[in-house]
C-alpha cells in the first residue's frame, strides 16, 4: 500500500508510520520535520499544515491517510486533497460527554458539540474534544471510506507526556520495602494501550480497509493491578501506601499529568468511566495488546536511552513530604 502518514514524527503518528514500513508499505510522511524525524524506510515530504498542500503531495495518490491532527482546518484542507484514499483518522475518548461512566462504547456514548475553529489549547484546553468531533464529521463528509479510533491512555517508549513513564521510573528507584505513594483506592480502574499495539492494530486496519468507530483502549484493570506489574516488571518490591483522594486534593497534588502530578491519579467518581471504556468492540475487531511488564520494562529501557526525555510527576521530595504528613493522621 502507498500509504501518507500526517505527521510521523513522534509517538504514535512514528510508531504508526513505521510499523506500516515494517509491513512493507511505501509510506510518506508529512510534516514539518521540527519535532523529530521519521522511521527508517520512510520519506518526509516537508509540509506545514497551515500552509497550501504541498505540489509533490497534491500531485500524488494515496491507497490510505492516516491523520491524528485535532485543527479542524488542517484535517479539511488534507482530506479535500485526498478525498479517495482511505482515511485512519486517531480520535480521542475526550470527544465523549460522560466521564463518571464506566463501560461506553462508541455506540453508547454522547458526542461532545462540535468545534470547528481552530483553539489555542493554552487558552482554553476544553477544546480539545469538540475539536476532534469537529475533525470527525469533516472527514466522514469529504471522504470516500473512513475509520474513527478514539483513544485513551496511550504509554510506552518515546511517550513525549511522561504520564506512565513516571511509574517504572519511580519504581526503578525504589529500595526493597521502601514506601511508595499510590493515589486513590486500590481498586480504581485505569486503562492504558501501548502505543505499538495501538500502531499495529491501526496499520492492519488499513489493509483490510477497516470502516467504523472504535475506541482504541486497552483492558481495564485496577490501579493496584497496574502498579504490582510495573514493580514486578522493574524489579522492584515497594511498600505501597494508599492514600485517599480528599487528602491529595487538600494538599494541592495535581491529577493526571504536569509538574508535581500524581500519574494515573483521576478524582472519582467524576472521573470513573474515562479509564473504564469496554474495549470490547476494539478487541472484536483485532486489537491485541501485551502484557503490562513488557510496557513497563521497555519504557523504562528507552527512558534511561533517551536523556532527554522527563517523565511528568512530582518530585521525590515531594513524595515523601506527602507521605509524612499521611502517616501523622492515619
Amino acid at each position: 500500500m502507498r500509504t501518507l502518514v500526517l505527521g510521523g514524527t513522534v509517538f504514535l503518528s512514528q510508531a504508526i508510520a513505521a510499523e506500516a514500513v515494517r509491513r512493507g508499505h511505501e509510506v510518506v510522511c508529512a510534516a514539518r520535520g521540527s519535532s523529530g524525524s521519521v522511521p527508517e524506510g520512510s520519506r518526509l515530504v516537508v509540509w506545514d499544515r497551515d500552509e497550501p498542500v504541498p505540489d509533490e503531495l497534491a500531485a500524488a495518490s494515496f491507497d490510505a491517510v492516516v491523520d491524528v491532527a485535532r485543527h479542524p482546518s488542517r484535517v479539511r484542507s488534507a482530506v479535500t486533497a485526498f478525498p479517495h484514499a482511505h482515511w485512519l483518522f486517531v480520535s480521542t475518548v475526550n470527544v465523549y460527554t460522560d466521564e463518571a461512566t464506566p463501560g461506553l462504547t462508541p455506540a453508547t456514548a454522547t458526542l461532545r458539540k462540535p468545534l470547528a475553529d481552530d483553539i489555542d489549547l493554552s487558552v482554553d484546553p476544553d477544546a480539545y474534544g469538540p475539536m476532534k468531533v469537529a475533525c470527525e464529521e469533516i472527514l466522514r463528509a469529504g471522504a470516500t471510506s473512513v475509520m474513527v479510533v478514539r483513544p485513551g491512555l496511550i504509554v510506552g517508549p518515546g511517550d513525549p507526556t511522561g504520564r506512565f513513564t513516571y511509574w517504572p521510573a519511580r519504581l526503578a528507584e525504589v529500595d526493597d520495602g521502601a514506601p511508595v505513594l499510590a493515589p486513590g483506592a486500590p481498586g480504581d480502574s485505569v486503562q492504558v494501550i501501548d502505543v505499538r499495539d495501538l500502531a499495529a492494530w491501526l496499520v492492519e486496519s488499513l489493509e483490510l480497509g477497516r470502516m467504523g468507530t472504535f475506541d482504541g483502549v486497552g483492558p481495564v484493570v485496577s490501579i493496584a493491578d497496574l502498579l504490582a506489574a510495573t514493580a514486578t516488571a522493574v524489579d522492584a518490591e515497594p511498600a505501597w501506601t494508599w492514600v485517599d483522594q480528599d487528602f491529595l486534593t487538600a494538599h494541592d497534588v495535581t491529577p493526571w499529568s504536569g509538574p508535581g502530578s500524581l500519574p494515573l491519579w483521576l478524582p472519582r467518581p467524576s472521573y470513573d468511566g474515562i479509564l473504564a471504556h469496554d474495549p470490547t468492540p476494539s478487541f472484536a475487531a483485532g486489537l491485541v495488546t501485551r502484557a503490562i511488564e513488557e510496557t513497563a520494562r521497555d519504557t523504562l529501557d528507552w527512558l534511561r536511552g533517551a536523556p532527554d526525555a522527563v517523565p511528568t510527576g512530582m518530585t521525590r521530595e515531594r513524595e515523601a513530604e506527602l507521605l509524612g504528613l499521611w502517616a501523622a493522621v492515619v
